[in-house]
């Protein structure tokens, strides 16, 4: 063997136990890493699931609490089957359900009432009568005011006023009305009794409005009432302006009624205030908005259950008000037995103006019954 053969022996022997060396140092370099590895994944793992715990428990904690504000909310317990609905209505939204199609619209009438005695049931009328259609494919909610003095058919009670609906059975009188009258298959119903909103808009701090001079003409007489009724006192409006109304003050406008419009006008200021009232509270504080939620949810009285208000809330919030209008388009008055009335011109045709332009039913056809009543009203009325 030679020199130079010993020599490369030697290299390749020393190359063979390095390369085993650094095979030995790499391994265990990535055994220590992997354990590295492994222990930082343990660790992010830890911290997720504390992060999904700690979130779980603010959910549930943010859950209860909103649930214990809406518990406050006077629940009224209404069997739907009763409520009256027309059968071409009840048809078609069975045909939905067959066809597995869920309608986008759901309508909620909101009545407020002017009780001195808190008779929120039955026993006094609805002031306000307001249709809120939520349009879930536009994302929208249109309010629709109904007039309180419209001549419509009370079930059961033949053609009056449909804010004596109210009167006579409470709510589920009053949405079988709306029902029966307008197409509608309305089953869900938020009350305030109208004298609450005092102290609602006193809590948000006021709302500001425009008073015309022939407001001011009858504003204070209001003011004079309402103050009696409720035991705050507010200031009287002396002349026509831009005022920033207390809760009293916002109440004793929207109770005017002898102006030009009448009745219509009347409705056209409610809406104003409780588009102010909105438009207020979605500037104010958490801790604000916190009060005004006491103040205002033991005074609401509905058959919509806290869970599924609570269901709605995250869908709601996407939602703006797109528009507000008064209920029949076209009216007459007329006074029969000394009762003045505002005649719907014609019943059929308002029904099918409603539909077509709220619920967007091209070239609808309205029920039977809705026939029935606007022919009773007009040989009632004899307004074609």
């Amino acid at each position: 063997m030679t020199l130079k053969d010993v020599i490369d022996k030697i290299i390749y022997v020393i190359g063979k136990e390095l390369h085993a060396l650094l095979c030995r140092t790499k391994m265990k370099k990535e055994k220590s890493e992997m354990k590295k590895t492994k222990k930082i994944l343990k660790i992010c793992l830890i911290i997720l699931m504390v992060i999904i715990l700690i979130t779980g428990i603010i959910a549930f904690v943010g859950y209860m609490y909103i649930k214990n504000k809406l518990d406050k909310i006077n629940y009224v317990d209404i069997d739907t089957n009763t409520i009256e609905i027309n059968e071409e209505v009840k048809q078609a939204k069975e045909d939905l359900i067959q066809e597995k199609k869920e309608t986008k619209f759901r309508t909620i009438a909101l009545f407020g009432v002017d009780s001195r005695e808190n008779q929120i049931e039955e026993g006094t009328r609805s002031d306000c009568i307001i249709l809120a259609v939520i349009d879930d494919n536009s994302k929208r909610i249109s309010l629709i005011s109904v007039y309180r003095d419209s001549y419509l058919q009370v079930s059961g009670k033949g053609l009056d006023k449909v804010t004596h609906a109210y009167a006579f059975g409470g709510p589920k009188l009053s949405m079988s009305t709306l029902n029966t009258n307008l197409d509608l298959d309305i089953t869900e119903f938020v009350t305030v009794n109208f004298n609450s909103l005092v102290d609602i808009i006193d809590s948000i701090g006021g709302i500001t409005l425009d008073i015309t001079a022939s407001e001011v003409k009858y504003i204070n007489g209001y003011i004079t009432e309402t103050s009696k009724v409720t035991g705050k006192t507010a200031e009287q409006i002396t002349k026509p302006g831009r005022y920033h109304l207390n809760g009293v003050q916002a109440v004793s406008y929207t109770r005017i009624r002898y102006t030009s419009g009448g009745d219509y006008k009347r409705t056209e200021r409610m809406r104003t205030v409780l588009l102010a009232i909105l438009n207020k509270a979605k500037g104010l504080s958490i801790g604000k908005l916190n009060k005004l939620a006491d103040k205002l949810l033991p005074e609401i009285y509905t058959n919509i259950d806290s869970n599924e208000i609570l269901s709605m809330f995250p869908q709601l919030m996407k939602y703006y008000v797109d528009e507000s209008k008064g209920w029949p388009y076209e009216t007459k008055g007329q006074t029969i037995n000394k009762t003045w009335y505002g005649i719907p011109i014609t019943l059929e045709e308002n029904v099918k103006k409603l539909h077509e332009e709220v619920y967007h039913q091209t070239n609808y056809t309205v029920s039977n019954k809705v026939k029935e009543i606007s022919n009773s009203i007009i040989e009632k009325t004899g307004y074609k």
